[in-house]
């Protein structure tokens, strides 16, 4: 089960990437290409949010059928297992949680960046006329 979080802390680390070079000033030459990519990539990268629903499921479930390990019947070696598990869990929440709002950062930055080129684009237009 550990492939499924490598592939989905990849894709968050992608779009902090993407994210970082489309808000890095002094990349206009670059610009283009990124945004190019960059919304090429938006909807595959949309697979992201039900693929954390499903591993947000999954820690529902093993947090649910995780046997208790509060009362003085636990052996240390289970107690630790039991607190090492929890904090797997709770790690993997925090990389859900970091890869859909990178999502939602990187889909309205993008969002924002072409309207900006639209925008810049129109008013050379503009110029051009008069």
């Amino acid at each position: 089960m550990a492939l499924e979080w490598v592939v989905l802390g990849y894709a968050a680390a992608a779009e902090a990437v993407m994210i970082i070079l489309l808000t890095l000033p002094g990349l206009d030459a670059l610009r283009k290409g990124l945004i190019a990519v960059t919304t090429s990539l938006l909807k595959p990268f949309l697979s992201i949010v039900p693929f954390c629903l499903f591993l947000l499921m999954d820690i529902y479930w093993k947090y649910d059928t995780m046997p208790s390990c509060e009362s003085q019947n636990c052996s240390p070696s289970e107690h630790l297992r039991h607190q090492k598990s929890i904090m797997k869990s709770q790690r993997n929440a925090l990389l859900i949680a970091a890869a859909l709002v990178f999502y939602w950062i990187l889909y309205s930055v993008t969002k924002l960046v072409v309207r900006v080129d639209q925008l810049h684009q129109r008013i050379e237009k503009l110029k051009n006329k008069e």
